[in-house]
């Protein structure tokens, strides 16, 4: 393993609001040493914290999360730029800290491309270059709002129990607040097992409004999905999913919002899961609901210029199920899309499932080993953008990020190599 240099930082107060930038983007991201950055920011003063934020509050250096944190009750919660978070690991060394904005409260988490906000492994934060973080490190971000859903506003978000997790309502323009140029690392737990449906993904989003703004946001190794979206109208833009367990981006309870620049990008060397003994990992996975019923709100989000990537090869292919999974009622507008290396490119059953394209099909590109497309709204792709057998790049310079030398252009329309992300992709180790 190759020795790292510690970088020179200035020690960041945890009251200031001046911090000295922390990025190395020297290393491409994996899962076994912690990095300058995070040696760096192990030796700052920690604060921990739990329990319910009910006023004002502000963080900064080194957070630790002692169990599940709720923002609510009319408060803000302000997390400065260059901040890390961390779990404070329970009993048998599981990461545990959850942080969950309310429907009544707010969060600022507003970092800067030089200087993200981080939710992290402890295992990083530990001052040893020789640790590994593990997903599940961290149990991940929940917002929660009362944008419209397909569920009862009595429902409470997935993994968590309590009146103070309930989600939906009737706001569309509910303002949960701000995320920008923010890494969640190594989230996500399962309180029962694999694909319990009892699971806190990295970033879960719960009737939240399009008064919300997400954009430059990165989750890498989570356990479970990367980022849910349970009904509401939230707008996001410049997503990054890297590594995802499960699903990468997943879509259910009447979600109408619309993505605008968002990647997939799979590390064969990560964990996946399973059903039923079958690959269960999708680049996005998309439900009406649960039980596949029509309701007057339908699951339909419209996603502008999306990149899927999955596995340069059909034996490391293996380990996923679809680059895109439309079921249950679900329904998808899909313009500017590249998918690739996936068994199944973009797949779509069930009654009702559909796929549609607001500008024309003729910008979708696909890709499957066994099978490009299948179901509704599939024929509508020319028969020249669907491949089958070895990978295709479909224009981009390298974008498998097993293969060294990652390079999404001509398709980096989020600045996916700037050193707001964890790390420069590529750099070849």
């Amino acid at each position: 393993m190759r020795k790292l240099t510690l970088i020179a930082a200035a020690t960041l107060s945890l009251t200031a609001c001046q911090h000295d930038s922390l990025a190395d983007s020297s290393t491409p991201f994996e899962m076994k040493s912690a990095s300058a950055e995070y040696i760096t920011a192990s030796a700052l003063p920690v604060t921990t914290v739990s329990g319910a934020i009910t006023s004002n509050t502000t963080w900064s250096g080194v957070v630790e999360i002692n169990g599940i944190v709720t923002v609510k009750d009319g408060a803000t919660l302000t997390i400065q730029p260059g901040t890390f978070i961390k779990a404070k690991p329970n009993a048998i060394g599981e990461g545990s800290g959850i942080l969950v904005i309310t429907k009544t409260g707010k969060i600022n988490a507003t970092g800067t491309e030089s200087q993200p906000i981080i939710f992290t492994s402890y295992k990083l934060l530990d001052g040893n270059e020789d640790t590994t973080a593990t997903p599940g490190d961290f149990g991940g971000v929940v917002i929660l709002g009362d944008a419209p859903t397909n569920v009862p506003t009595t429902t409470t978000i997935e993994g968590l129990t309590g009146s103070d997790y309930y989600f939906g309502g009737t706001n569309a323009a509910h303002n949960a607040g701000t995320l920008k140029y923010v890494r969640i690392e190594f989230a996500g737990y399962d309180f029962v097992g694999a694909n319990s449906g009892n699971e806190v993904n990295a970033l879960s989003l719960g009737g939240v409004g399009n008064g919300t703004t997400l954009d430059h946001i990165q989750v890498s190794y989570g356990q479970d999905d990367s980022f849910e979206f349970f009904g509401g109208t939230v707008n996001a833009s410049n997503l990054v999913s890297f590594a995802a367990e499960d699903d990468n981006f997943d879509f259910d309870n009447g979600y109408t919002g619309t993505i605008t620049c968002a990647l997939s990008l799979a590390d064969y060397n990560s964990t996946h899961t399973v059903s039923g003994g079958s690959p269960d990992s999708n680049g996005i996975e998309l439900d009406n609901n649960a039980g596949g019923t029509s309701t007057a709100l339908l699951t339909h989000p419209v996603i502008n210029n999306l990149t899927i990537i999955g596995a340069s090869s059909t034996a490391n292919g293996a380990v996923y199920e679809n680059g895109i999974h439309i079921r249950r009622n679900g329904r998808l507008t899909l313009n500017d899309a590249v998918v690739t290396g996936y068994p199944t490119g973009i797949r779509v059953e069930g009654s009702g499932s559909e796929l549609s394209s607001a500008s024309a099909y003729s910008t979708i590109k696909v890709h499957g080993f066994s099978t490009a497309v299948l179901g509704t709204g599939t024929a509508g792709i020319p028969v020249a953008n669907l491949l089958t057998g070895a990978s295709s790049v479909w224009g981009m310079s390298q974008p498998f990020f097993n293969n060294g030398g990652w390079n999404v252009s001509p398709r980096n329309c989020g600045n996916f190599q700037g050193i707001w992300t964890k790390y420069d992709f590529s750099v070849v180790q």
